[in-house]
């Protein structure tokens, strides 16, 4: 897709919405409050469901509309659902295990977007993608992943590492629905049941932790060694 010129309208699209998906992870590294963190998750996935219907219609991809619809149904509905549930379930509230504050986790969180666009000028440099769009899709999908990686090494409340993990996700599926949008179908489903699994095992985790160690940080899990 990224191989011919973009209508300006469409380049302008695509650029908004990965922008704001990137700018809702910041959302997410800004807070403490779980509730924040699962607004602003829901929120991206909406907007990676938007971007899904765009390509598919300016790309041509009528399978992408289908797509977004499972996009929005699952991960902008479905997932945050689930975890809302553990959340109100377990009366969590905010995260309290943190090594990094949020003001130096959004440095840190924009050091990484800098490296991110230095990696993605160069990929797209190698594979001849000299369109703006091909290398904001890169910046972002990298980003995101880099962020949620980020989330997972400062938090440490389950709850949090299982909305790094979606974040991480959510930026290689928008970055693979603007750079390779004829990803068979069959991959997409595959990749939205394991995110149901993978929310119902922490769900499961979560819940024994709370039983077995009193708390829901993940830094107890050694406790259940044995």
């Amino acid at each position: 897709m990224l191989s011919q010129p973009l209508d300006p309208l469409a380049a302008s699209l695509f650029s908004l919405l990965a922008i704001v998906s990137l700018l809702l992870s910041f959302v997410m590294l800004a807070s403490r409050w779980l509730k924040n963190y699962l607004y602003a998750f829901a929120a991206q996935s909406w907007a990676v469901a938007l971007l899904s219907a765009a390509v598919g219609y300016y790309g041509h991809h009528p399978l992408l509309y289908l797509i977004a619809v499972l996009t929005l149904l699952f991960r902008g509905l479905v997932l945050p659902y689930l975890i809302w549930r553990i959340i109100r379930r377990l009366e969590i509230d905010r995260e309290i295990h943190e090594i990094l504050q949020p003001a130096s986790g959004l440095v840190i969180g924009a050091l990484l977007v800098m490296f991110a666009l230095a990696v993605a000028y160069r990929v797209a440099g190698e594979l001849h993608l000299a369109q703006g769009v091909a290398v904001l899709a890169l910046t972002v999908m990298l980003a995101m992943a880099l962020i949620g990686f980020l989330m997972l090494a400062v938090r440490h409340e389950a709850i949090s590492q299982v909305l790094g993990l979606l974040v991480v996700e959510n930026g290689i599926f928008l970055g693979s629905q603007i750079v390779v949008p004829g990803m068979p179908l069959l991959i997409e489903l595959v990749v939205l049941f394991d995110l149901l699994v993978i929310v119902a095992c922490f769900g499961v985790l979560v819940g024994y932790l709370a039983t077995h160690a009193g708390t829901t940080s993940a830094l107890k899990l050694k406790r259940l060694v044995g």
